[in-house]
């Protein structure tokens, strides 16, 4: 109880904690049954009571009078708007009567919001891109924490929360909700997330939000990388199945030319034996051309000419066969380069279609690459 006689030191002292109390405070001085003075902090604009109210008998301060106690109340936000804490003191005069009442009321706060400034700094510090950590009443911003590296300046204390705001979403709907929000000032994506918090009488009444803000710079990042791998790797595996689809065609061409070596070699072999034909012939046609010299000079004087004739065949038959050798020789250098060639040909069919095959799995591989940058992409965007 208050003595009369320190009533106004109780005003006096009241007026150095309106605006010291943290989420603000009303005190109203009650004589008799009247309201006959009041203050209130600047941030805490509930009209609970005004000077010349005259307070019936169920009132907190009627009954603090009667009883001579303190009398405290929790009262729901239905009453004023938000949950408040209330407490009657009564005053008595000398004798012990009952004369009047000293009143205050708190802004009831949740569990929350009276650790908030122990626990708020710590989480802050838990995320690596920071994190900006807020909690609301039902109108307004009423703690901040930002960390040492991201703070929201877009929302002061005492932001008076709009429509639009998560949290008046959370208020209405009373369930958790998560957004994302594009920031002005940090040209970024934002991730918000924001519970609400019941009265501690009324387990279905919001009476505040707790919200936390992180920005998304490395999800953001992450998906622009995952989008340029894709991108990169789709001009990669169209550019491997060009190259695929040419190392099918130079592996075409290989057989192809492989082919026509084998036929060229072929004709060479083809060469020597008419070259042993020719051999053949000019040796018959030389043994010819020696009988008929030797039935010439026979025939004597009449003989003559055709001796002459059987001795140019000769020289005929000699001369084909001269050039034997040297066709021989040709048709031998043709024969070893076909066979260089053909073993030439033969590696560059083997590495063509070593080249197919390679090609192949380095598509495969690079498929497998796209899968997971898809995926990659994914993840990204969750965070």
């Amino acid at each position: 109880m208050i003595q009369l006689s320190a009533v106004d030191s109780y005003k006096a002292f009241a007026h150095i904690l309106a605006d010291a109390i943290p989420g603000g405070v009303r005190f109203w001085l009650v004589e008799g049954n009247t309201v006959v003075w009041t203050i209130a902090s600047k941030s805490f604009d509930m009209q609970i009571v005004k000077v010349g109210d005259v307070l019936e008998e169920h009132y907190a301060s009627m009954q603090a009078i009667r009883e001579k106690k303190v009398i405290t109340h929790k009262i729901s936000s239905a009453a004023y708007g938000k949950p408040i804490l209330m407490t009657t003191i009564p005053i008595v005069n000398d004798e012990g009567i009952g004369v009047g009442a000293f009143n205050l009321a708190l802004p009831r706060l949740h569990p929350v919001a009276t650790a908030f400034d122990d626990f708020a700094p710590i989480v802050a510090k838990m995320f690596h891109e920071g994190a900006f950590i807020y909690l609301t009443d039902l109108d307004q911003i009423v703690h901040r924490q930002p960390s040492e590296i991201f703070d929201m300046m877009e929302f002061p204390l005492n932001y008076k929360l709009s429509d639009d705001d998560i949290a008046k979403k959370v208020i209405r709907t009373k369930q958790p909700a998560f957004a994302e929000i594009n920031s002005v000032r940090y040209n970024e994506s934002l991730a918000v997330v924001n519970y609400p918090l019941f009265d501690e009488v009324n387990a279905d009444e919001v009476v505040a939000t707790l919200g936390i803000v992180t920005p998304k710079k490395t999800a953001a990042q992450l998906q622009g990388i995952a989008k340029n791998l894709e991108n990169g790797l789709s001009g990669i595996s169209a550019a491997i199945q060009q190259l695929a689809a040419s190392a099918a065609q130079i592996y075409s061409n290989e057989q192809i030319q492989h082919s026509n070596i084998q036929e060229i070699a072929s004709l060479s072999e083809e060469i020597n034996v008419v070259s042993g034909f020719i051999k053949k012939i000019a040796e018959e046609t030389n043994m010819l051309g020696l009988n008929a010299a030797i039935e010439a000079a026979r025939a004597g004087n009449e003989g003559r000419g055709f001796g002459v004739v059987a001795e140019e065949i000769r020289k005929l038959s000699d001369q084909s066969k001269s050039t034997i050798p040297e066709l021989k020789k040709i048709t031998d250098k043709i024969h070893d380069k076909m066979n260089l060639a053909s073993d030439n040909s033969e590696r560059s069919l083997q590495s063509s279609e070593e080249q197919a095959s390679a090609t192949e799995e380095i598509t495969a591989s690079i498929e497998e690459i796209a899968s997971m940058s898809e995926e990659l992409y994914r993840i990204a965007k969750k965070l």
